[in-house]
């Protein structure tokens, strides 16, 4: 049996996890909730040695050997809508650039390792096996103890500490300030556009959201903001005065450059993308960003599954409305065979209503996630907002699927990013992901 030679903490060693162990240890820790601090994480990164700060990194140094290899750069993303996109550009450009990268985001689609990935790969089953085996003998006696995603978040680092990344891109699971990933020093901060979303944790008002957002913004580290609404610009500017960051609007109004992902929308995203890169002076050729931008490859945004099929994550009613004019960007006045599932904990109503017009029929599947609204619900609050849309309760995902395929109509399948990657894990016929938290 392997076992672990040492553990961190100088106890007795425990037998090595295997990837299903430790994933099944893991998410166990969802019994812990939510807990927004950056206590935990900053405890996790001193006593597992992790140190990514102090970039320095100008050029690419992939090749080069450890001893000579500059500390990494951290590119950090927070925002409402648009963050994983933003990210995935930045890594693709990166990456076309010649850097070593490592890209850490949420939620997963379909499997957990999707959320680390190492120069565009994603992170092996026996990293993750290794790591939270290590992780799980250090903080058996923490009081607190560390949530699902303070342990990610420090598997992720870890992994990208032991891989020699040029450049970290870290997106934030929830809010900023005391998001999990901001226990790490930045060089830039990057926001994407702030609107209503996980209201619970960071408040009622657009401003108090946007303050929690803006609270990855570090003293003097470069600001890059997508356009904002009032309220939310308000709280940014405060925030990178009293840091004295120098803070960026990017203008989308001059991008050009062919995107591999769909829809108008990303051009904003590509603009952020590279104007962060730009801020944390890292060394990119045009020519990366163009073969960069061309090959970006990020799934559940306006996805293009077959000739009729769209699958998008949008969870929240301005994702929905950006979903909304995108379909009609592509289809026109083509209206959708729509597939809905939402988490319950959301905007119910306004993604019913910014979807309705769009729409010709609704079906409302029972999927596998028990944070799912249930489909009565969903129609209850469908019949509600959009009565003169018709729709029909399914029993499964494959059910949905077969009778929209026997209508004429386009197939838009949204909701949630959860219930996107339950979709691509059955189309592709993949196992399903363990049940996801909310971060």
């Amino acid at each position: 049996m392997n076992v672990v030679p040492r553990t961190l903490s100088g106890d007795v060693p425990r037998p090595l996890l295997s990837y299903t162990e430790a994933l099944a240890w893991l998410y166990s820790l969802q019994r812990f909730g939510i807990k927004l601090g950056l206590e935990n994480t900053e405890r996790l990164l001193r006593d597992l040695h992790i140190s990514l700060g102090s970039a320095r990194a100008s050029r690419p140094v992939s090749g080069a050997s450890p001893e000579t290899s500059a500390a990494a750069k951290i590119i950090h993303v927070a925002g409402t809508n648009g963050k994983g996109s933003v990210c995935a550009m930045i890594d693709s450009i990166c990456r076309a650039q010649g850097y070593r990268t490592g890209l850490f985001t949420s939620p997963h689609l379909i499997t957990f390792r999707e959320r680390i990935r190492v120069n565009g790969e994603l992170v092996s089953e026996e990293a993750v096996a290794s790591g939270l085996t290590a992780i799980r003998d250090l903080v058996t006696n923490w009081d607190p103890h560390p949530t699902f995603f303070e342990v990610t978040t420090a598997l992720a680092l870890k992994c990208f500490s032991e891989a020699k990344i040029d450049i970290v891109i870290l997106e934030t699971g929830m809010g900023g300030r005391l998001d999990a990933t901001n226990a790490i020093q930045s060089d830039v901060s990057v926001i994407t556009p702030i609107e209503f979303d996980h209201e619970k944790w960071l408040g009622q008002s657009l401003r108090e959201i946007a303050v929690e957002k803006a609270g990855i913004i570090k003293r003097k580290v470069p600001v890059v903001s997508a356009a904002q609404r009032p309220e939310a610009e308000e709280a940014i500017r405060a925030r990178a005065a009293e840091c004295e960051a120098p803070i960026e609007y990017a203008d989308a109004s001059s991008m050009e450059t062919p995107i591999a992902l769909a829809g108008s929308y990303q051009k904003q995203n590509a603009t952020l993308a590279i104007a962060a890169l730009r801020a944390a002076k890292i060394d990119i050729g045009e020519s990366a960003i163009i073969r960069g931008l061309a090959n970006v490859e990020w799934p559940a945004r306006f996805q293009r599954w077959d000739e009729r099929t769209i699958i998008d994550g949008a969870h929240n009613p301005a994702a929905a409305q950006v979903l909304a004019d995108t379909w009609r960007e592509f289809f026109g006045d083509q209206r959708a065979t729509l597939i809905l599932a939402v988490l319950s904990d959301k905007d119910l109503r306004g993604i019913c209503e910014t979807l309705a017009p769009i729409s010709d029929y609704c079906l409302l599947p029972k999927i596998r996630s028990a944070r799912a609204a249930a489909p009565e619900e969903l129609a209850e609050v469908l019949a509600d907002t959009a009565p003169l849309l018709p729709y029909s309760i399914t029993p499964s995902i494959a059910d949905a699927l077969s009778k929209a395929r026997q209508r004429p109509h386009p197939i838009l399948i949204t909701g949630s990013l959860h219930f996107a990657g339950e979709v691509l894990a059955h189309l592709r016929g993949e196992p399903a992901a363990f049940e996801e938290c909310a971060q």
